[in-house]
């Protein structure tokens, strides 16, 4: 793109933007009705009752003696959410378009169930509808894209508490090793340490997110570029958050076990009047491991204010401070390409000389306006990240098996983000299509320090060689700057115009179509050699898909996507007088799928794609000397899912996963033909859990994986595995519940992910954690 119609893109969006706007009509309101009964069927009367739209209430009201509320609403997509005290909250996606005006029955589970109920038969796992995919809240049915959610009840009753534990149970999606220090997953054959955001916001540091503060996580998979940005080429990982609501509910959580496992978190939220509330949510965990010499610390805090001063505006802030200190664990070895077969509970290196810590400090706030039919966001997120580890790398066994080898580093690093979204959007209709216009804008800076030193054993050698059988290590070392070590400032500056339109054509037909136009501007500065490099990056990101609707239930899509990583990586830390003549890699999806609500509250996906990588480096084999972008890599893949409930007592969610992951041109790091390192042919994974009696419950689940390699130059296999979880339930009282969640119930031997070919995870072995969950 010339720099001429960069600078026109912006202007052209605006002006696009006011011609639909002249085309919207004038809304009118709908009365609708319903009612709120608990399980036994008897009405429930001071139900409140709250419409959302957009993320801002639109309108509540209270259930009259019989249980009976109606409420008025102008057309528009809603979420309900129907609250009392001594039941757990519900929460259905309502399209206000809809002549049917009668609402099915709310029923309200006892809150001591811990079960979210919908406006169906139980809601299971389900979550209906969401706003992070297309900015707009829609129905998952009518998003052209594979997406997988998994809710805050099922995070609670798989005591989930981190990234990796949740994508275990997400087709398509591996954890990957990230060195043992922070969350790296991989995303349809493309790993990345970068592409997690919150509540649609860049939270790109690297380290280990905690869900203690979470609501529900979203995967979606496939090139996100026209709503989240650069990056992103297999997927993103967004977390959407607690935030103050107008219903009170307080919880305290205590949970104890195996390899010294202790945690406590507390979640208050509580109305002020009708117009304010806040929440808090605290964390504090003091865990060891069942690998020898590691543990951990962490605490955290999040209070939250929502001011919803009308009903057209609110206003939400929030603050986070989080702190997380380890022992750095890099793993095993393998030898003669397979995991070493020493104890999974040895380390390699030294544990008293291991640390890992950071510190994040993120502030939020976002304002929701209705405008007539207009709503207009703006959201910003300013994170302050202080990150540091030190850690001890097992390298290569020799061939008697008598010794491995030994090195180790740290690494430094600090940045400060400031993001700022502001989005504008409304329905009309032109004739007889309905649209849901989208336009918007982005701005950000991130300034980031990185310094590496490398460690030399007796202040002379980089790496030793230390016993087998006895690995660990206290030789005298000294922590010093290498020749090639970081030792960098950088400074990110973006912005970003995007427009889209969702158009019904008829019940049968929907098109979703947009672009997005990022400037990126990466400068780099040097503080070993002084030297000032600069990369300026103009991206235009397409999207298109399309929606059938042969009957109300069945959405059939198709798609096609396009995202772009700069040259410097997903990370941005580095940049040389080569990678600075390189153009993005670009990220083209297809896609083809289809989602099925099976019945109201189970609903099954179907999504078959290719993702081509291309613009990826190679060497030049007419000059080894010299980087051409010839490289690329191709991932063709199926994924199934399913999720929700099969009956009022049983829920479910699982999925299965086929991916084909190959370098299809030579790159820099690997041959033609060459198998993407950590990316399974086969994953399945299966979640149940049955009401078995009132007062007691249960749940089982499954997670197969077949072999993949540690590394890309496809020497090191990783077998694959199978192994069980399970978790009981029981209610003390309406406010006690008891909680016991086992874990790889038949404790197989098994490898979790890699760091290359000699720094292996192994999986966790049979262990098994208490929970005692209070609310009041």
């Amino acid at each position: 793109m010339s720099r001429s119609t960069g600078r026109l893109f912006p202007s052209i969006l605006l002006l696009y933007s006011l011609a639909v706007l002249g085309h919207a009509q004038t809304p009118s309101v709908q009365l609708f009705t319903g009612k709120v009964l608990d399980p036994n069927g008897a009405a429930v009367p001071g139900a409140v009752i709250t419409a959302q739209r957009q993320g801002r209430p639109q309108s509540s009201t209270t259930s009259d003696g019989t249980g009976q509320f109606s409420i008025p609403l102008e057309p528009g997509n809603y979420t309900l959410k129907i609250t009392k005290e001594g039941f757990a909250d519900a929460e259905k996606y309502l399209d206000a378009r809809s002549p049917d005006r009668e609402l099915d029955k709310i029923v309200l589970q006892v809150e001591a169930s811990s079960a979210t109920v919908t406006i169906t038969d139980g809601a299971g796992y389900l979550t209906e509808a969401i706003g992070s995919a297309t900015k707009t809240l829609m129905p998952l049915r009518d998003i052209p894209q594979s997406i997988s959610i998994v809710s805050k009840d099922q995070i609670r009753e798989q005591a989930m508490t981190s990234i990796g534990d949740v994508v275990h149970y997400i087709p398509g999606i591996t954890s990957h090793q990230g060195e043992n220090n922070r969350d790296q997953v991989v995303i349809r054959g493309n790993s990345t340490s970068a592409d997690f955001f919150l509540n649609g916001v860049r939270d790109d540091v690297q380290y280990y997110r905690d869900l203690y503060t979470v609501d529900r996580i979203e995967a979606l998979k496939g090139p996100n570029a026209l709503v989240f940005g650069r990056g992103g080429g297999g997927g993103v990982i967004n977390r959407v958050s607690k935030e103050a609501g107008f219903a009170r509910a307080r919880e305290v959580a205590v949970q104890g076990g195996s390899f010294g496992n202790k945690r406590v978190t507390v979640d208050l939220d509580e109305p002020l009047n009708s117009q304010v509330a806040v929440r808090l949510n605290g964390l504090y965990e003091n865990s060891e491991s069942f690998r020898n010499f590691v543990n951990l610390e962490r605490y955290g805090i999040n209070p939250t204010l929502t001011f919803a001063p009308s009903s057209e505006t609110r206003i939400t802030l929030g603050y986070e401070h989080f702190y997380d200190r380890r022992i750095a664990d890099r793993g095993i070895p393998s030898f003669q390409g397979r995991p070493a077969d020493t104890d999974i509970s040895t380390y390699f290196g030294n544990p008293e000389d291991s640390p890992v810590r950071v510190g994040v400090n993120l502030l939020s706030g976002s304002i929701d306006h209705q405008w007539g039919e207009v709503n207009i966001r703006n959201r910003t997120l300013f994170g302050d990240y202080d990150r540091y580890y030190q850690n001890y790398v097992p390298g290569a066994v020799n061939r008697e098996k008598t010794q491995v080898s030994i090195s180790a580093y740290n690494n430094s690093t600090k940045r400060r983000n400031l993001f700022n979204q502001t989005d504008l959007t409304f329905d009309f209709s032109t004739a007889s299509w309905r649209h849901h216009f989208l336009a918007g804008a982005e701005v950000g800076r991130q300034l980031t320090d990185n310094l590496r030193n490398t460690g030399f054993f007796n202040n002379s050698v980089t790496s030793i060689l230390v016993p087998y059988e006895d690995p660990r290590t206290n030789s005298p070392i000294t922590f010093r700057p290498s020749a090639t070590d970081a030792n960098n400032h950088l400074q990110t500056n973006l912005a970003a115009t995007y427009v889209q339109d969702q158009i019904e054509f008829s019940r049968y037909v929907q098109l979703i179509a947009g672009v997005r136009f990022d400037y990126f501007d990466l400068q780099f500065h040097n503080n070993r050699t002084n030297e000032d490099l600069r990369r300026i990056d103009r991206m235009v990101s397409p999207r298109l898909g399309l929606v059938v609707k042969p009957i109300d239930v069945l959405s059939i899509y198709g798609s096609y996507s396009v995202s772009y990583l700069p040259s410097s990586g997903d990370q941005f830390s580095s940049l040389t007088s080569i990678t600075q003549q390189v153009k993005p890699e670009k990220f083209n999806n297809y896609e083809v799928g289809a989602k099925w609500d099976l019945h109201r509250s189970l609903f099954l996906t179907l999504a078959i794609y290719r993702l081509d990588r291309t613009n990826t480096r190679a060497t030049d084999p007419n000059d080894p000397t010299r980087i051409v972008q010839t490289g690329s890599q191709r991932t063709n893949g199926l994924e199934v899912g399913v999720n929700g409930s099969i009956t009022r007592n049983w829920r479910i969610s699982g999925g299965y996963a086929f991916q084909d992951a190959s370098v299809t041109s030579a790159t820099t790091a690997a041959r033609a033909g060459a198998q993407v390192a950590q990316v399974p042919h086969h994953t399945f994974s299966f979640w149940n859990s049955y009401q078995i009696l009132p007062k007691l419950s249960a749940g089982l689940g499954v997670v197969h994986r077949s072999d993949m390699f540690a590394a890309i130059d496809n020497t090191v296999v990783l077998p694959g595995y199978t192994k069980v979880d399970a978790a009981v339930y029981y209610s003390l009282t309406e406010k006690w519940r008891l909680q016991a969640n086992f874990e790889n119930l038949f404790n197989s031997r098994y490898y979790l992910n890699a760091d290359g070919n000699n720094n292996i995870t192994p999986g966790r072995p049979r262990g098994i954690r208490l929970g005692l969950i209070a609310r009041f």
